[in-house]
């Protein structure tokens, strides 16, 4: 691609934050310590999540770099940075996670495989750039498409990076055409991030952002837009990230049986304590981030103290002095809720929160 490459090497990677808890050192995967994760609702880009799946691309001449769209479309169209930037500005705030979040705790239960992450493999921030429906709107496809003339049902997305799962191809994944010519999806061709451009760790100088779905789709140093006919073929569509019952094992699975995982699912979790930690009886504060994929806002979060028996309903918020209701226009739907509650600890026990996303509490 002119303008970007991307490095055989570890040799030019950036700077990072010292407090990242690091789980691979090449290629770069870290997260920041689950009490520093909670400690803003908009996370701070050094305290950001980076997941890797090979060296950092180099930008060399950003005005030779342009993104390639083309497929099942009648106008194939290169769109440098400058074309971008002419377009509608938004700023979205949303969560983006790791589709292996937690994979700790799940190996505690059953042995999974990956990247070893805790629970601090997300971040909140307020990604700026052009709507991908406007962009498609320059190559023929209006709003609220689900199939082009020519049979296009999905948007590629391939990454200047390279990856050994791609047999050292491209890093690539897919949305339905259907949510990419969504304006109200808020699926952006990012340049920002928490108001500054982006940084190389987080996909430098262009990234696709995918609210509500797993981080695996947010494609990061974007290369090509590809219009096309069935859902993306790549590693990580198709042999990695898809949810199966308990009896299937790394012996029997049939990766064809399951569909790629899109949104996420909700979750909450505990920042303000480590898994196991001793602290003096009496009162203790509880406080952590509750999120749901797909838009939906947390109607409500609770916190037991007693390993389940008992619960007791946590304060939610997002942005200060404003109060948090999970439908309405004032809150931020594909981001995350911090939530805190003070409690009477007055011996040894287990402390548990559970959200309850905004759907589930209407039914």
């Amino acid at each position: 691609m002119p303008g970007i490459t991307g490095p055989s090497d570890y040799s030019q990677e950036p700077p990072r934050h010292p407090c990242l808890q690091i789980n691979a050192k090449e290629p770069f995967n870290a997260e920041p310590p689950r009490s520093a994760l909670v400690s803003s609702y908009v996370t701070p880009v050094d305290l950001f999540y980076k997941r890797n799946h090979g060296p950092i691309p180099v930008v060399d001449d950003m005005e030779r770099y342009c993104v390639d769209i083309t497929g099942l479309i009648e106008s194939p169209k290169k769109m440098y940075m400058r074309d971008i930037r002419m377009l509608p500005k938004y700023n979205v705030t949303a969560t983006l996670q790791c589709a292996g979040n937690r994979r700790t705790a799940m190996s505690k239960t059953r042995k999974v495989r990956g990247v070893g992450w805790d629970v601090s493999a997300l971040g909140n921030a307020v990604w700026g750039g052009a709507k991908l429906a406007d962009v498609l709107q320059l190559i023929g496809i209006p709003n609220l498409t689900s199939s082009t003339q020519s049979g296009g049902k999905h948007v590629e997305f391939v990454s200047i990076d390279k990856c050994k799962e791609e047999n050292g191809g491209p890093y690539k994944a897919s949305i339905p055409l259907s949510q990419a010519t969504n304006p109200e999806a808020d699926v952006l061709l990012a340049y920002e991030m928490n108001g500054e451009p982006l940084n190389r760790d987080h996909g430098y100088p262009l990234r696709v952002i995918v609210p509500g779905v797993i981080g695996a789709r947010s494609v990061k140093w974007l290369d090509s837009i590809n219009i096309i006919a069935e859902e993306c073929q790549g590693f990580f569509m198709q042999k990695d990230y898809k949810m199966f019952p308990p009896s299937v094992d790394w012996d029997n699975i049939n990766w064809s049986t399951r569909k790629p995982q899109m949104d996420f699912p909700v979750q909450s979790v505990i920042c303000s304590l480590e898994d196991v930690q001793s602290i003096k009886p009496g009162k203790v504060t509880v406080s952590g981030y509750a999120v749901s994929g797909g838009g939906r806002g947390i109607e409500r979060v609770d916190v037991s103290i007693d390993g389940g028996r008992t619960w007791v309903e946590a304060s939610r918020f997002q942005k200060t002095g404003i109060p948090y209701v999970a439908d309405d226009i004032s809150s931020d739907k594909w981001a995350w809720v911090l939530f805190e509650v003070t409690v009477d600890i007055p011996h040894n026990t287990e402390i548990v929160a559970k959200a309850c996303p905004f759907y589930e509490a209407i039914f």
